[in-house]
């Protein structure tokens, strides 16, 4: 008998049948119909954007005249639009300065990166937070003006204070626990909205 994959569920089966990379797609789907995070014409820095599923998205609200910038180490190659630039990178080694300059402000920053986990869900959160920090880093850097940014953290601790810290920035800020996070998950959604700088 053959055995299921046992991630699969009603998620990613509806990822293949509507043609996107991952079923990751609907978190952001939620929360940006919820918040209007994207419109039309924006432009959209996607951080740990492989498999690809949030950069095609993203194309899709921004439109032709937006543009999406992905960055990770592995390319999501099935992700091919002329207004798609992948750049290759660690976002703990990146230097921020750099990006600013190659592909200036932004409307949006998103994070959906993820660390690889230990089982430890102690340790696991930690370096979660550690990746949401250094995402935060670069949407300060980057993001224009009441722009927005959200980014994936796992549940613990350190999260308030890291709240606390969104909050210097953004007019207001939000944890969010879309329907398409597995059941059993630690994770949530961390949003700033309308950024005012520091």
């Amino acid at each position: 008998m053959k055995k299921g994959n046992k991630w699969e569920d009603h998620y990613s089966r509806r990822a293949k049948q509507e043609k996107w990379l991952a079923r990751s797609v609907y978190k952001l789907q939620e929360i940006d119909k919820r918040y209007r995070l994207v419109r039309r014409g924006d432009r959209v820095l996607d951080l740990g954007c492989y498999p690809g599923s949030w950069s095609q998205y993203l194309l899709k609200a921004a439109g032709k005249r937006g543009q999406v910038v992905g960055l990770d180490l592995l390319e999501p190659i099935h992700v091919r639009a002329a207004n798609f630039r992948f750049i290759k990178g660690d976002i703990h080694s990146i230097d921020i300065r750099w990006l600013v300059e190659e592909i200036g402000p932004r409307d949006s920053v998103l994070s959906d990166l993820a660390p690889k986990t230990t089982g430890a869900r102690a340790t696991d959160a930690i370096r979660s937070l550690e990746l949401a920090e250094k995402a935060m880093a670069i949407a300060i850097a980057l993001l224009r003006h009441q722009g927005h940014f959200l980014c994936k953290v796992f549940e613990g601790e350190e999260v308030k204070g890291f709240r606390e810290a969104l909050s210097h920035y953004f007019g207001d800020t939000r944890a969010v626990r879309p329907a398409a996070v597995r059941k059993g998950s630690k994770e949530i959604y961390m949003l700033g909205l309308r950024f005012e700088g520091g």
